[in-house]
């Protein structure tokens, strides 16, 4: 079902996506699938319950290539990529001269070079960035002729061991060149709903045969961008452009875990990195407000850009993601608070339709994160 503008692209899958009943939308420029015929909310519990393929081939991949990459993409980022091992992949942050968030990013360790994968809506800009800083230093590599597949949830390590058996040695944020079904795969064992996952690069041109291979299992329906967002937000992950953008530092985003310890203060290499100075003193001395998880009370979804008002009606900050949550069957939220109101239990009050509600701060996330790393003992 589609009556797209003409003007958007399409990725490989877009054919596919139409055969299978998908709704599509604008996004970040492309005509992107929001759901299937199965709905949103069943499309959500698949996912948690068994596997769901999501096509996020609009997302921009790039290869940095040179003996330095891992130095040069180092300077723009406030994490440790030269002690990255091979095969390892890790969450990174490109920041601007204030400290705040430009985008975020995975960035791999792939052995000859270093495969990077940012935001659709930032790719444009990201590539421009990375292009006038290190592009003397690295030869840059835009993967203009690859798709990207995302298989989700507890079911999604059985599928991919029964097509590609040595999957079954990879842990969370592990890479590996992989053949399936014939077919050549980059694949990270990752992902952006808090279930066990892959994501997996492969060529435009053999994209529709993998997708077929992955859906014919009896584990995989396909789940559409509505679904991938009320999954990421229970599991307590950033949308870029809503909970993240160049205006909010790392340390106010609660992302703190994402900075390594080689680039900070006392590290081996502090700093270096676009706003270091304005993020190296936060770490240090705190900052006035932190992205705290929201529930609020009732059944009624509290939207993005709510206010958030303390119990004597003083506006302490906002909302930046939200809406229901079908595994935890209620409305979850995520935005920002003042610090001394962002401890689990705080009792606050939204704006929602120009009536104030109930709304608590709870520590993130909503469900729990289910990522693999390895056999338990």
């Amino acid at each position: 079902m589609s009556d797209q503008d003409p003007n958007l692209k399409q990725t490989a899958l877009h054919d596919l996506h139409v055969e299978a009943g998908a709704r599509m939308v604008p996004f970040a420029g492309y005509a992107m699938p929001v759901q299937y015929p199965l709905g949103i909310v069943k499309e959500h519990l698949h996912t948690r319950r068994s596997a769901g393929l999501f096509d996020v081939s609009h997302m921009g991949q790039v290869k940095l290539h040179g003996e330095s990459a891992a130095a040069a993409m180092e300077s723009l980022v406030p994490v440790d990529l030269i002690g990255l091992p091979e095969m390892k992949q890790r969450y990174a942050l490109f920041t601007n001269e204030r400290g705040g968030i430009m985008d975020d990013l995975m960035v791999t360790n792939a052995g000859d070079h270093l495969f990077v994968v940012v935001n659709a809506a930032c790719k444009e800009q990201d590539i421009a960035h990375m292009r006038t800083h290190i592009g003397e230093t690295c030869e840059i590599e835009v993967l203009e002729d690859r798709a990207l597949l995302a298989l989700q949830g507890p079911e999604a390590g059985a599928v991919m061991k029964r097509l590609a058996p040595e999957t079954e040695e990879m842990v969370f944020m592990t890479a590996a060149e992989i053949d399936i079904d014939g077919i050549d795969c980059f694949v990270t064992r990752s992902g952006y709903t808090g279930e066990d996952g892959f994501e997996i690069s492969v060529a435009n041109e053999d994209a529709e045969r993998l997708a077929r291979t992955l859906l014919v299992q009896a584990e995989v329906e396909w789940v559409g961008l509505g679904a991938r967002d009320s999954l990421r937000l229970e599991a307590g992950l950033c949308l870029y452009g809503h909970d993240l953008d160049e205006n909010t530092t790392p340390v106010e985003a609660s992302l703190l875990w994402a900075l390594s310890k080689p680039r900070r203060a006392d590290g081996e290499r502090p700093g270096g990195y676009p706003g270091a100075e304005v993020i190296l003193k936060q770490i240090a001395d705190g900052v006035e407000r932190k992205r705290v998880g929201l529930k609020p009370e009732g059944r009624m979804p509290v939207r993005e850009g709510a206010k958030l008002f303390d119990l004597d009606g003083n506006e302490v900050g906002v909302v930046t993601s939200g809406g229901f949550g079908p595994s935890v069957n209620g409305p979850v939220a995520m935005g920002y608070v003042r610090t001394d109101l962002a401890q689990p239990e705080t009792a606050l009050q939204a704006e929602v339709r120009g009536k104030r509600v109930p709304i608590q701060v709870v520590k993130l996330p909503f469900v729990e994160q289910r990522y693999y790393r390895g056999p338990k003992a």
